[in-house]
């Protein structure tokens, strides 16, 4: 995990995405309801984030905050993937173990429709506390139990928040093919990890409906606006070689009909532009692994 503040620089590769695409956005779809703090399941506290402002202090359960998450499986996920049905658009779910374990009908839905599983950790834990160890075993609990839920290995794999210095030697021990656990660039790279190169497809916190949560987002046009915004000027960027774009959406936020309404105006705008692709995050992967291999010292 050596730190990279160089990064492209001004070598910033030309290419064009598959069909001639001028940019890639990719819609990330947080699944964590159920795989939150939980006193009910053993944590000291409950979850601290949440649609309300009231924090309850010790080990006793927010059964406020807790009906505030089963919003996002129970009403969110549906209302979201019938969205991405309308317009034909295939996304990325980044999906807490636990929380399909909990929703095997959901966790089937998401294969059955085309979308692709990303491994978001057995539960919704900060991997940065874990020991090499732990780390090691809850990666291999979360694979094993998506497999099940889902039908499919993931390949792809993004921590809450942030990575513990030994999840990509890790990762790699699993063959996955990618890793999101990064907010450094708008393209993938590679990062070199125990001599060899592994790919990074990073991940983006400005354009994402969590900014709700953070009071940063005050109605869903601000959000619709952000995102319209870092669109049309990726978009003009990617006039002289294509970019990427990470949407960042979580069931219980954007799954709210105000904040759905939103997302589906962003949908329907980027949808009217050409040269726009929308892709699953393994899909991006990919096509750089086929098409952008690294390059030698």
């Amino acid at each position: 995990m050596v730190r990279d503040f160089v990064g492209y620089a001004s070598q910033t590769p030309s290419f064009r995405w598959p069909s001639n695409s001028k940019l890639a956005i990719s819609l990330a779809i947080n699944f964590e309801e159920g795989a939150e703090a939980s006193v009910e399941e053993g944590a000291d506290h409950p979850e601290a984030f949440g649609e309300a402002i009231y924090q309850m202090k010790g080990k006793i359960r927010d059964l406020g905050n807790e009906s505030v998450y089963e919003y996002g499986s129970r009403v969110g996920f549906w209302r979201l993937v019938d969205m991405l049905d309308k317009f034909g658009v295939k996304a990325t779910f980044f999906a807490c173990a636990v929380a399909l374990e909990k929703n095997p009908l959901a966790a089937r839905e998401i294969t059955k429709r085309g979308h692709e599983v990303c491994s978001h950790g057995y539960r919704w834990d900060e991997h940065f506390y874990m020991t090499k160890d732990d780390e090691r075993n809850s990666i291999r609990k979360a694979l094993a139990s998506l497999e099940r839920t889902t039908g499919e290995r993931p390949r792809g794999w993004y921590c809450r928040y942030a990575p513990s210095i030994y999840t990509r030697e890790l990762l790699s021990e699993e063959g996955l093919t990618y890793d999101s656990d990064a907010y450094n660039d708008d393209i993938p790279y590679y990062v070199k990890v125990n001599g060899k190169d592994r790919l990074v497809v990073p991940y983006a916190l400005d354009t994402n409906d969590f900014q709700f949560w953070l009071n940063r987002y005050a109605s869903g046009q601000d959000f619709y606006q952000y995102l319209k915004d870092s669109l049309d000027y990726l978009y003009e960027e990617s006039e002289k070689s294509s970019k990427m774009m990470s949407v960042g959406l979580h069931l219980r936020i954007v799954g709210r009909p105000g904040r759905s309404a939103a997302l589906s105006k962003f949908l329907s705008y980027a949808k009217s532009l050409s040269g726009v692709w929308f892709a699953r995050r393994i899909d991006i992967a990919e096509w750089w692994l086929n098409n952008m291999p690294p390059t030698r010292d």
